[in-house]
């Protein structure tokens, strides 16, 4: 252990060694940039662009460009970055964390990196932890970076589309983790490459990096909407509509347990939901209900593939144990679709329509760096997770603040006495004091105390962060006490008031141990910031929490024997080593659950990626897409032909010509005898010449290229996300049900890997099928050849809620008074107003 502990010290300190090196060469150029006048000084910007641009890397820029922002920060802001913030900035621009501490300047310290590696010309994301903290140092910074000739954006919730564009389009974006994560999933959900916001993923600093990659990467970012009632109505609608179906209006394909209307019972649909044409694209939507319809009326059946409980739910049945599956649904729609046969309640749901994690999310980055006071601790997740080292900078003055053995206390009240006690006694003499509790309820109680024992405070619990900010800044007047939760006013420097240095400086309490050592280091870094004096003192119980769940028996056992007197106090190098100990087993819990989510995430990761990716090049196509959508007819045709192929040969032949008549070709243009007699081979060679045929018939009803290109991209991307938001779906799902084949010796990480794999090909077969489907399907309206591509966009992507109730809501505010029913309805649908609006007035 010594020997390792030796290494790392070592290798510190080499690495401070060759930080001083290079930081001396930025020092170096301090006199010529002090010699410059402002305008010289400014116009450095674009020669380093231009250098950067004729082959010079951002290393080689680095001593330079370095200087340059110290002598614009101590002529803007009045600051001049010490040698320790130049080594910070040098860690940072290298993609890694730079542990420095409290009252050292991290926020000047990243301008540096940021300015360097925003001549690049790719975007710098800086992130912080709350949006007050954006526009706190987008505006105190911001004026730096503007004078050297650099763009800032700040980028927020509040903002629209526009904004958010123009934010992420500045050198220099300044934004919270959370608020970068959901746009770029937003970003992958759009249909127009005019909706996106953000650019490619350059380079991110991350402000309180332990905090935003460590203590929040168990929670994913979900972009989730409910299942309204309007879907649930279309459910209903559905399987009312396939109940009064006729046996030879549908046609059902029993080796791959698939069910297609046939014409007429098309004919029936069109009549039934009171439209033009049922494959129109805008019916995608609707298509997909009737098929869980179909197959939850005349393919799934009761008692056998489920059951109706006593609580009127639909319990699926294992067909391997013949028992009930508490708690799993079908997925795609058909669980719901067999609620609404089954005349149950369709079950409220939020459906996830993207998700991600935050170790995902900034891995993505091409460089990726941190600042934080506390991330030694999380040395190896930083670097297992996201290839980031922890370098220590010194401090700029030595750090003189007394940290105080933990006290121990038999109980929770005696522990609190001794707290108030102590407040008391120091605000009496006119010494500040930061109480740090881990929970709000913990700063209600000691409030309550105080006001008791006449002491005034403040209270904090990190719900106004601007307020927050504002009373930690004062924390550290004479006489004044604020009792706050550990993690309120990150990022916020407390300066001491006049003759508060002579009082000792700033005393920080801790009222128990947080499970995490980091947080508790944070805590006591409040106090002593550059080489002020200061204090430190932690308060425990053995009922607090974190001792309840890991401290040691033998503790225990000695306070047991001291149970007669409940202000009794220890003091112990044993005690504080167990309390560590116990610290250090809830780090490796709660980093194994990050890992796990992590391990599960990049299952999704791997698929999010293909889809994001595809998703992109039909938003951004400028071409005709027809190679790709004839390649999905052509895979869909192989797929079912090889399925059939498995039976019977005649019996293949009816399953393959009731696939062409339902989804490839018109129901009287081919029979049985156009595929006798064929291989398998042949007929899907025959099967694809006449798809090809109906595909470039259906294409040449769209006036233009642009028409067409549009109607392909609107196709593909409402079939693509449809089927995606549903396998999200099932992926979380399958989840929660592998979690119990761990009980099988099976390891559930396998299992949903192996699982989501199937799932995914699955999935993208269903892609391509309803995109064939649709294509063959669809009926062009003359209407459609005199529409631009927006309009036909707008046409296309229609929701079918336009064909359910709630359409009155829309009505009042469109002008029905001069509509004839036959001409176009007023809404822009492209259908008649009889078939439209029309119908509900």
């Amino acid at each position: 252990m010594a020997n390792i502990l030796r290494t790392i010290i070592e290798n510190d300190k080499g690495e401070i060694k060759k930080l001083e090196k290079i930081a001396k060469k930025v020092e170096a150029y301090a006199d010529e940039m002090a010699d410059l006048s402002d305008a010289q000084l400014q116009a450095k910007t674009e020669e380093f662009k231009d250098r950067y641009q004729f082959g010079e890397t951002l290393d080689d820029l680095l001593p330079e460009a370095f200087a340059v922002v110290r002598e614009g920060a101590k002529r803007v802001l009045g600051l001049f970055p010490y040698r320790v913030q130049i080594m910070g900035g040098i860690v940072l621009h290298h993609g890694d964390v730079p542990e420095m501490r409290t009252g050292e300047g991290k926020t000047l310290t990243a301008t540096m990196p940021v300015y360097l590696n925003a001549l690049a010309g790719e975007g710098v994301h800086v992130i912080t932890v709350n949006e007050y903290l954006s526009e706190r140092d987008a505006t105190e910074m911001g004026e730096l970076y503007s004078w050297l000739g650099l763009s800032v954006g700040i980028n927020l919730a509040s903002k629209s589309t526009l904004e958010k564009r123009e934010a992420y389009n500045c050198d220099i974006t300044y934004s919270t983790n959370s608020e970068i994560g959901f746009d770029y999933l937003r970003d992958n959900m759009v249909r127009r490459r005019e909706d996106m916001v953000q650019r490619p993923l350059n380079f991110a600093l991350v402000d309180e990096v332990d905090s935003v990659l460590i203590d929040e990467a168990r929670t994913p970012l979900i972009v989730s909407g409910p299942v309204s009632s309007e879907t649930s109505q279309l459910y209903y609608r559905a399987d009312r509509f396939v109940k009064t179906l006729d046996r030879d209006d549908y046609a059902i394909d029993v080796p791959t347990k698939t069910i297609g209307l046939l014409d007429s019972g098309i004919d029936k649909a069109e009549e039934f939901f009171n439209l033009n044409n049922l494959y129109d694209i805008e019916n995608v939507a609707l298509t997909h209900y009737i098929d869980n319809a179909l197959r939850a009326n005349y393919i799934m059946l009761l008692d056998i593939d489920y059951v109706v409980s006593e609580k009127k739910e639909i319990l699926i049945v294992d067909q391997f144990t013949g028992r009930t599956m508490e708690g799993r649904r079908f997925s795609d729609g058909l669980h719901q679709a067999i609620e609404a046969k089954e005349d149950v309640p369709i079950q409220d749901e939020s459906k996830t329509s993207a998700s991600i994690t935050y170790q995902n999310m900034f891995r993505m980055y091409k460089k990726l760096a941190g600042m934080t006071g506390t991330g030694k601790t999380e040395e190896e997740e930083f670097r297992e997770i996201y290839n980031m080292r922890i370098i220590p900078i010194p401090t700029n003055r030595p750090v003189q603040r007394i940290d105080h053995s933990d006290l121990l206390y038999p109980t929770l009240e005696a522990k609190f006495r001794a707290v108030v006690k102590d407040i008391k006694e120091r605000h009496e003499k006119g010494q500040p004091v930061l109480v740090g509790t881990v929970a709000v309820e913990t700063s209600d109680y000691i409030s309550k105390q105080l006001v008791a024992e006449g002491v005034p405070h403040e209270v904090l619990n990190a719900k106004n962060h601007a307020k927050e900010a504002q009373i930690i800044m004062n924390a550290g007047q004479r006489g004044a006490v604020t009792i706050a939760t550990n993690m309120a006013g990150r990022g916020t420097d407390i300066k001491l008031g006049a003759g508060v240095l002579d009082l000792g400086g700033l005393c920080v309490i801790g009222t128990e141990r947080h499970e995490s050592r980091r947080i508790d280091n944070q805590l006591r870094g409040r106090a002593g910031r550059q080489g002020d004096p200061g204090e430190s003192q932690f308060y425990l119980s053995l009922e607090d929490d974190l001792m309840r769940r890991f401290g040691s028996d033998r503790i225990k056992v000695f306070l047991d024997r001291l149970s007669g007197d409940e202000d009794i106090v220890i003091k112990s190098r044993m005690f504080t080593s167990q309390v560590e100990s116990a610290q250090k087993r809830v780090e490796g819990n709660n980093y194994d659950t990050r890992k796990q989510v992590l391990q599960y995430d990049d299952v999704m990761r791997e698929q999010r990626e293909i889809i994001y990716a595809n998703r992109y090049e039909v938003i951004t196509a400028i071409r005709d897409l027809e190679p790709e959508i004839s390649a999905m007819i052509e895979r869909t045709i192989d797929r079912v032909v090889d399925n059939h192929s498995r039976s019977d040969y005649d019996e293949a032949l009816e399953g393959i010509l009731t696939f062409a008549r339902n989804n490839l070709v018109a129901e009287d243009s081919i029979s049985l005898s156009d595929l006798e007699d064929l291989s398998f081979d042949e007929i899907k060679d025959e099967l694809l010449e006449r798809a090809m045929k109906v595909y470039h018939n259906q294409i040449s009803k769209l006036p233009n290229e642009d028409a067409v290109i549009e109607f392909q991209k609107v196709l593909i991307l409402m079939v693509v996300d449809n089927h995606w938001t549903d396998h999200i779906d099932s992926l979380d799902q399958l989840r929660q049900a592998v979690g119990l084949r761990g009980y099988a010796q099976n390891n559930p990480i396998v299992e949903y890997q192996s699982e989501a794999f199937r799932m995914f090909n699955d999935m993208v077969s269903s892609i391509e099928f309803e995109v064939t489907r649709t294509m063959m399907k669809a009926q062009i309206h003359q209407q459609e050849r005199e529409k631009s591509p927006e309009q036909v966009r707008t046409t296309a992507t229609q929701n079918i809620a336009a064909q359910t109730p709630g359409q009155e809501e829309v009505a009042e505010k469109l002008d029905f008074s001069n509509v004839g029913r036959n001409d176009a309805c007023p809404c822009g649908s492209g259908k008649k107003f009889k078939n439209c609006h029309g119908k509900h007035l």
